[in-house]
């Protein structure tokens, strides 16, 4: 068996190499450490219980706990059902806290996101996405020295192991991007570490390797599945590059001809990637962590959050919304649109959010790099002018206003994309390739504030009430019979 130049066939992992002082340096716990302690706490203040009545009379306390920022009453019933036998039901989870996290907090009702504390939106004006990457690991913005080291850790580890890219190249073109990067994902955890260590719960330089690595290589994944896509050969990062810029240079350089990478589209990318980097306990983050929750390795851990995004309701929405616009065909045609929606007769993709109550903030991020894009283009998309005149109409129709269907990040980024040249089926794996951040910093956090806790669910049975097969129906009528000695006595 091949081992990577960084992993010993005797340890399963070995730290070291270029990669070394990284996973090494001492970073002190985070100062949202001591809340996740509190949660287990117990207080005998009354006003720091609610009362649950059951409709036997049973009266039952239920803990507060309190949130560091928000309005929100959450009330501790992780004891409910082994003390009580009662549990809560709510498909979707939607009134459901399903674990505690200090990474993301979003504010629905204000239209607010925030990283570690930040604001995304200011963020990502004065910070890259390796900041913000940082940011969202270690909970903190990196210094100078920190910031220096881990761009240079990255950088040496974007190249790919030479089997990984073989692997790729057995996938027929045309092959969707997201069934290369779930596949590869997966196969990671055989080139780069043991999947049965157990080693990622105790060794913190473990967990920091095993995250660089795949932040690191994920860029040169997304790339390489889209040359198999189009059939171009693949091509190899630059330790001169940044992070976005590398990704635009090995998806559209090419052995034969010179590439430049666009000053303005890598700037897109990044700032794209920073504002999907996570958004706290969606779909695929609660699939992480439920991965996560039965130790599985992180590469396992990191697949199934791709595979959960696939779906067109959670990753493929900006994809749906290029559908929608060219569906459309024109900005004559909105009002018709426009009619069918109220009609519901068809949908409006790229409004509304599960969430959001308010407007999306990271929309008008989008919005801002959308009108940069075409005004050094010089050639505006039709399917923006149709997007702007469709947010018109809806922004000002007391229907769409009376519902709260406000734009949300995904109505601009499909359109921003496709200046940018990137067909619409790399869209969900461009939001997988920023994601994975916020999905390795829940995993992170999960096993290092001891959130441990397999993801077992109970479920409201509305099955068959328990019965016997026809065989054993009859056995127990043939017993329930009065015997033939019975039958005489009578």
């Amino acid at each position: 068996m091949q081992y990577h130049p960084l992993q010993s066939p005797t340890d399963g992992m070995a730290v070291n190499g270029p990669i070394e002082p990284f996973v090494k340096m001492h970073r002190s716990p985070s100062r949202c450490h001591e809340q996740f302690k509190k949660l287990d706490e117990s207080t005998e203040s009354e006003e720091s219980y609610a009362t649950l009545t059951l409709k036997d009379g049973r009266t039952i306390k239920l803990r507060h706990l309190a949130p560091t920022a928000g309005s929100d009453i959450v009330l501790d019933v992780r004891s409910l059902y082994n003390d009580e036998q009662v549990c809560l039901y709510d498909p979707g989870f939607n009134s459901v806290a399903s674990c505690a996290s200090a990474i993301t907090f979003v504010d629905g009702a204000l239209g607010k996101c925030h990283y570690r504390g930040y604001d995304v939106s200011s963020l990502v004006k004065r910070h890259d996405f390796l900041d913000v990457a940082y940011l969202l690991l270690n909970g903190e913005l990196p210094d100078t020295a920190e910031r220096r080291m881990f761009e240079d850790v990255l950088k040496s580890e974007m190249l790919v192991h030479n089997r990984i890219k073989e692997f790729i190249t057995t996938f027929v073109p045309g092959a969707h991007p997201m069934s290369i990067l779930s596949s590869v994902l997966s196969a990671m955890a055989s080139f780069y570490a043991d999947p049965m260590d157990q080693r990622y719960m105790q060794d913190r330089a473990m967990r920091e390797l095993a995250c660089v690595r795949l932040l690191a290589k994920i860029p040169t994944v997304v790339a390489m599945a889209y040359k198999v896509l189009i059939g171009e050969p693949m091509v190899y990062p630059r330790a001169d590059l940044s992070y976005a810029e590398n990704f635009l240079y090995m998806m559209f350089a090419t052995p034969t001809s010179p590439f430049v990478v666009n000053e303005l589209h890598a700037q897109v990318i990044d700032t794209f990637l920073s504002i999907h980097a996570d958004h706290e306990q969606n779909a695929s983050t609660s699939t992480i962590r439920t991965a996560g929750s039965s130790l599985a390795n992180p590469y396992a851990c990191i697949a199934t959050g791709v595979t959960s995004l696939w779906g067109r309701a959670h990753g493929g929405a900006n994809e749906a919304v290029v559908d929608m616009l060219t569906d459309i065909g024109s900005v004559q045609k909105v009002p018709e649109f426009i009619k069918k929606v109220k009609e519901k007769k068809c949908r409006l993709m790229g409004f509304g959010h599960r969430v959001y109550k308010n407007t999306d903030p990271r929309a008008f991020v989008m919005q801002d790099l959308c009108h940069k894009v075409f005004a050094q283009m010089n050639a505006p998309d039709p399917l923006f002018q149709i997007a702007k005149a469709l947010e018109t109409v809806a922004l000002n129709d007391e229907y769409f206003v009376s519902r709260k269907l406000y734009p949300n990040v995904d109505f601009y980024s499909g359109i921003v994309m496709r200046a940018l040249h990137i067909p619409k089926e790399m869209f969900t794996v461009l939001f997988a390739m920023g994601r994975c951040v916020g999905w390795l910093s829940h995993w992170k956090e999960m096993v290092e504030e001891r959130q441990i806790k397999i993801t077992r669910p109970r479920q409201l049975y509305v099955g068959e009430a328990p019965r016997l097969l026809p065989g054993e129906k009859r056995e127990k009528n043939k017993a329930s019979e009065p015997s033939t000695d019975d039958k005489k006595s009578s």
